[in-house]
């Protein structure tokens, strides 16, 4: 059969009505339990699945998701577009609603619980964490970024991605490895953990300095070390954009990337690739937690997770080399 299985085809197949699969099929009463086998195991042999854009239509609910995110993030950004994915393959539409330095995470989310979304998706939060379990005891609620107790989850193993980073850079030779660390940002405490357990391990110090979210910070940080003179044998940014601040002032100022110092991301943004960029980095799979927070949402909102607790679903960020790094010189 190549067309989609029908109602009509479970019920000739099993030998019974159109209304009394429809009934099995909507675990509605009135079929006895032998029909009810029956009837599933002719539409497991068909193939058969219920449609749930229908099923959500016959029921009046919107059909939407709704997904805040920081405007200016570019991983935030691959994000989206994960979700647009996932959520159309699903059969829902996705309504976003940005937050900026004038428009705060509370308006965000309230803008989309007034406009009728069913459940919400919030990339990198940072509200409270009390609030954020109160926002999910009234409305179905998927965090991507963070983990939050009480609250399902969907994040990248930062920890592990930073631990892979520095191995990375101490298999080249670097022991004066600097890290530029994200503050408040959501996975920063994770990931500024991870570079000082893999330097305790390979018993070279720890060197922490104050980073950021975008290329302005790092090239500040970059400056700092110019001005000291103590410039590190690498530096592991916090994220790309950081990254990318720092080698630009290096460029500027005569210092080779990565003849002289080698320099590595964190996200794998679009940037990173380019050809005059070649930023080494530690990708996380935006595509796939996108996916996983997606079909989390939908789990719950059909009905589909039996109940089951809040959920800390972590993916598990892999090395991306370019031409930002390099063995240490002797």
């Amino acid at each position: 059969m190549n067309r989609r299985p029908t109602l009509e085809d479970v019920a000739a197949r099993a030998g019974v009505s159109r209304a009394l699969v429809s009934i099995v099929m909507r675990d509605a009463p009135g079929a006895s339990g032998h029909t009810r086998e029956r009837v599933r195991r002719a539409a497991d042999d068909l193939g058969y699945r219920p449609d749930p854009r229908a099923r959500r239509l016959r029921q009046h609910r919107s059909n939407l998701i709704g997904l805040t995110f920081a405007a200016g993030q570019d991983f935030h950004a691959d994000l989206v577009d994960g979700v647009y994915v996932s959520a159309d393959r699903l059969g829902y539409d996705v309504v976003l609603s940005a937050v900026t330095p004038h428009r705060d995470e509370l308006r965000a989310t309230r803008t989309l619980v007034d406009d009728r979304c069913e459940g919400l998706i919030l990339i990198g939060p940072q509200m409270r964490a009390g609030r954020l379990s109160d926002l999910a005891s009234r409305v179905p609620l998927v965090v991507m970024a963070r983990r939050v107790r009480g609250v399902d989850a969907v994040r990248s193993d930062d920890v592990a991605g930073a631990i892979v980073g520095m191995e990375y850079l101490l298999e080249l030779g670097h022991r004066r490895i600097l890290y530029l660390d994200g503050g408040g940002a959501p996975g920063a405490a994770e990931r500024l953990r991870g570079y000082r357990r893999a330097a305790r391990d390979a018993e070279v110090r720890d060197v922490v300095r104050p980073g950021g979210l975008t290329e302005r910070e790092g090239a500040a940080a970059a400056a700092a070390m110019l001005e000291t003179g103590d410039l590190p044998d690498a530096v592991f940014a916090f994220n790309d954009r950081c990254a990318l601040g720092v080698m630009d002032v290096f460029i500027r100022a005569g210092v080779s990337v990565p003849q002289q110092i080698s320099v590595l991301g964190f996200d794998d943004s679009p940037l990173a690739g380019l050809a005059h960029i070649q930023l080494s980095t530690i990708r996380q799979d935006a595509p796939g937690l996108a996916d996983a927070a997606v079909c989390r949402l939908v789990s719950r909102l059909d009905g589909d997770d039996a109940g089951g607790g809040p959920a800390d679903i972590v993916r598990r960020p892999t090395l991306v080399v370019r031409g930002s790094t390099a063995a240490r010189k002797a």
